[in-house]
């Protein structure tokens, strides 16, 4: 089971059951067969027809209990569906983005990690390399990110699933690229290399304060469909779009010298150990400011 620590070093729990499903799915020649069936478009249509329907809110309940989760700091309404409670917004000002312009800040709710992406362009997740031209598919583009960084925002299923810009600028082009829904979970990637093969869709962004950036969304086994909403222009702390049902991933891809990640983070993900932000949360700065912090 992936190890989690919050902010303060504190050991976070995690969900167990998920991580024993998964190891049956992606870990035994039954559980292989069986995804190959779970991760087909049509299973997938299906699941999120249900996931929409009146049916699922029987679900709701029970998954706010086991989880743990403060509907407090949610918006308060009768839910149509799961996904209607899955998409569920923030109330204002819970999540609230630091208008120091220098400060960059988590787009999601999720665990974070931070990798060097090291002159071949490849970078590793869970002992696994990858092309940085594989991720994007396009070399051109990877190579000029060589010796950047990348941070990898993993959503759990339990997470608030909408996302924000991280700086204001000028979206200059976006891609989705198709692909097959695996969980983004770190145990799958021990068998399959999920960030090749998932859904996704990326933004290139001319950033006011990091330089030509990338942030990607990437999908996830059973739904986990991208919505974004195509703005021309980035606006920091604004929503950019969120996941539907299953748990999904942000990736922020930055160009050499352009921001120093929070030292906590860094050491954390040289140990394997993702850590705990949310929404709007300082994660680092634009480089060459607050350096001896």
């Amino acid at each position: 089971m992936v190890l989690v620590k919050d902010r303060q070093g504190n050991l976070v729990q995690q969900g167990k059951k998920q991580d024993n499903l998964l190891k049956i799915l992606y870990g035994t020649s039954l559980g292989r067969c069986a995804l190959k069936f779970l991760i087909c478009k049509p299973v997938s249509d299906l699941a999120g027809l249900y996931m929409s329907s009146c049916i699922s809110t029987v679900h709701i309940d029970s998954f706010i209990k086991n989880n743990h989760i403060d509907m407090s700091q949610y918006v308060d309404k009768k839910y149509k569906s799961y996904n209607d409670f899955f998409t569920r917004r923030i109330k204002p000002g819970q999540r609230p983005f630091e208008q120091d312009d220098e400060i960059l800040m988590a787009p999601a709710d999720s665990k974070v990690s931070y990798y060097q992406i090291r002159k071949d362009s490849c970078f590793t997740i869970k002992d696994t390399p990858y092309s940085l031209s594989d991720l994007l598919q396009d070399e051109k583009l990877a190579k000029e990110y060589e010796n950047g960084i990348c941070l990898v925002f993993r959503l759990a299923v339990d997470d608030y699933h909408r996302y924000s810009y991280v700086d204001d600028g000028v979206i200059k082009a976006r891609k989705h690229i198709k692909g097959v829904f695996h969980t983004v979970n770190p145990i799958a990637n021990d068998y399959y290399p999920i960030y090749k093969t998932n859904s996704r869709e990326y933004s290139i962004i001319e950033s006011k304060n990091f330089g030509e950036m990338i942030q990607m969304e990437v999908g996830a086994m059973m739904v986990g469909k991208i919505v974004n909403y195509h703005h021309h222009l980035a606006t920091k702390g604004h929503e950019k779009g969120y996941f539907k049902f299953g748990g999904s991933t942000v990736v922020l891809i930055f160009k050499e010298n352009q921001v120093m990640i929070d030292q906590d983070i860094i050491d954390r993900s040289k140990d394997m150990i993702e850590t705990k932000v949310r929404l709007g949360e300082s994660i680092g700065h634009k480089m060459g400011v607050h350096e001896n912090v």
